[in-house]
Parts: structure tokens; C-alpha cells; sequence
């Protein structure tokens, strides 16, 4: 809300471009078309402000072009959910840099979840795209509560600034806190200073060999697709994209894992079959891999995914 509420600031203009699906937050300003299941109590004012469309360079500048009263677009930079609708990055975040610039909106990176994994300069740096504004949180705790709004001098100054007609407040009854700035400290410093992204970016590029060693050992269509140590899988979906960016249409990606049975999405039930087997998969679509894991960890995922995949096929699921 602080970086919307900062660009909203600097260009004194209402709306924001949000993409369809990508997550920036419960709040009241972030939650159309998120994934949140409603928008219940939200005031059609306040959804008023904000528009939200498919991530289309084309569409965007008939937008920008049109309407003068946008103040920013804000989006995850690998794509939604944390990757799993890629953008065909680096030219989509190239293109968006180029646009924005051009009419003047701000751009605000959310990299609440990419930041620091993505790259040790999140996605910004692995594609050498600056934004104006990047929002951080999770890790600059060191996992315990704590975010961040960073960005050009001239929109940060507007905290606090002495020009009452322009001051932005940023209030709070935990900012600063101690114990989380120290754990903050603490992760970082390990980030800068230990080979923490190679080691976890090794480890999914093992997970990601392995998932589709796996479906074409059990002959099933799918494959496994993501970047640094994020792993997303799409059964059912074939691609050539190299197990990186897949560049499969979004809604097919989609139906794979929203598909219904009797036990929820797809995605639902595998998540169900995987917790049978013992590992956790993030929301049932993808893999968090850390430094933490080893090669055993990643093998035995492995091995707890072939199981999963034969539950679910003897219940005709995939």
C-alpha cells in the first residue's frame, strides 16, 4: 500500500495498473482479481482506482496513451504467483521500463517474494531492469516480520518531506523493530557473503531435471519450468521453453492445475497426494528451494512425486 500510495503521491494522479493474478497484498487497493475468492466490503470507489488487466505491452500503451490519470503499474516481475503465468522476461520487463518511462508512470517492482532469491539483487538485477519503486519483505527480516518500500531518492523524500502539501506519513507501531532488524541484518550479511543462491539455484535445477526425468519415465505428458530456485510444474502441458520461462498460453497453464474433481482444483489434490508422501508443495503449484536442502532432500522429493503421481492416476485425476 506505502508504494502505491508513494507514486500516488509524486505524480499526483489516482489509478494504478495492477496485472490479472499477481498478488500485491490483501489490502483493499491490491485484492481485485488476485486470487483472493472476493471483494466483499471493498467500496466500488476505492476498486474504481485501480485497473486491471492481461500483461500486454500493446494494450497497456493504448491505456497509458489514453488516460492521463495513471499513476503506476505495479506487478510481479517474474509473472503470477510467484512465476507460475511467466512473463517472457527480459523483453516484457524491457518493453514495460521503455513504456512507463515514456508517459511518465511510475514502476513498482514487487519483489516480496523474488527479491534476494531471484538473484542477490532480485528479478531487477538477473534482468537489468530498474524500477522506480521495489516493495521487499520475508527475508529482510530474516523471517521474522518486517518489510520494505525502496526507490529513487525523489519519490523516498516524500516521507516525512517538509513540504506539508506533499508529506507522506508511514506510521507504525512495529517499523524498526529491533529483533527483526537484527535477524534482517543477519540474513542479508549471509546473502552477501555465503554462496546461498548458487547452492539453492543448484538444488532446483536437480528438483526440475528430476520432476521431468519423472513424467517421462511414467509416460505423462507435463513438465517442469521456473527460474533461479522456484520450480512450478504443469501437467498435462508440453513446452519448449528449456525448463525455464514457459511459454505455454497462461489459461492453459491455468486449466492444468484449476481443473475440479472430487478433491478440489488439481492443484488441490496434488498438494493433498504430495502431503501423503511427506513434502509440502507451494499451494500445489511449486517448489521453494533452499540452501537448506540437500541432494537426499531433493531425491527423496523426487522419489515422494513419482509415488504421488501414481495415487493420483489409480484415482484418475491426471
Amino acid at each position: 500500500m506505502m508504494a502505491m500510495r508513494l507514486a500516488r503521491a509524486y505524480t499526483g494522479k489516482t489509478k494504478v495498473v495492477k496485472f490479472r493474478n499477481h498478488f500485491h497484498g490483501w489490502h483493499d487497493y491490491a485484492a481485485q482479481e488476485s486470487g483472493l475468492n472476493s471483494q466483499t466490503g471493498i467500496p466500488k470507489e476505492t476498486l474504481s482506482t485501480v485497473v486491471v488487466m492481461d500483461p500486454n505491452i500493446v494494450a497497456l500503451e493504448q491505456l497509458l496513451s489514453h488516460d492521463e490519470n495513471i499513476a503506476a503499474i505495479i506487478l510481479e516481475p517474474t509473472g503470477a504467483h510467484f512465476g507460475q503465468l511467466p512473463l517472457q522476461n527480459p523483453v516484457f520487463l524491457q518493453d514495460l521500463r521503455e513504456l512507463t518511462s515514456k508517459y511518465g508512470v511510475i514502476l513498482i517492482m514487487d519483489e516480496i517474494i523474488t527479491g534476494f532469491r531471484i538473484s542477490k539483487g532480485g528479478t531487477q538485477e538477473r534482468f537489468r531492469i530498474l524500477p522506480d519503486i521495489t516493495t521487499m519483505a520475508k527475508i529482510v527480516g530474516g523471517g521474522l516480520p518486517g518489510g520494505a518500500v525502496a526507490g529513487r531518492t525523489d519519490i523516498m523524500d516524500l516521507i516525512n518531506s517538509e513540504n506539508a502539501s506533499k508529506n507522506v506519513t508511514h506510521p507504525g507501531t512495529y517499523h524498526g523493530n529491533p529483533l527483526s532488524a537484527t535477524a534482517g541484518i543477519a540474513c542479508l550479511e549471509l546473502l552477501s557473503n555465503e554462496p546461498i543462491n548458487e547452492m539453492a539455484d543448484a538444488m532446483a535445477e536437480r528438483l526440475k531435471k528430476g520432476l521431468i526425468n519423472s513424467l517421462s519415465k511414467m509416460e505423462m505428458p507435463g513438465h517442469a519450468y521456473g527460474i533461479a530456485s522456484i520450480v512450478h510444474l504443469a501437467i498435462g502441458i508440453e513446452c519448449g521453453c528449456k525448463a525455464e520461462i514457459c511459454t505455454a498460453p497462461h489459461a492453459d497453464i491455468a486449466n492444468a492445475t484449476e481443473t475440479r474433481g472430487p478433491y478440489g482444483t488439481r492443484a488441490s489434490a496434488f498438494k493433498l497426494a504430495m502431503l501423503n508422501e511427506g513434502v509440502d508443495v507451494m499451494g500445489g503449484i511449486g517448489f521453494m528451494v533452499s540452501s537448506a536442502h540437500r541432494k537426499e532432500d531433493i531425491d527423496r522429493t523426487i522419489e515422494s512425486f513419482e509415488k504421488a503421481l501414481r495415487s493420483l492416476r489409480n484415482e484418475a485425476l491426471v
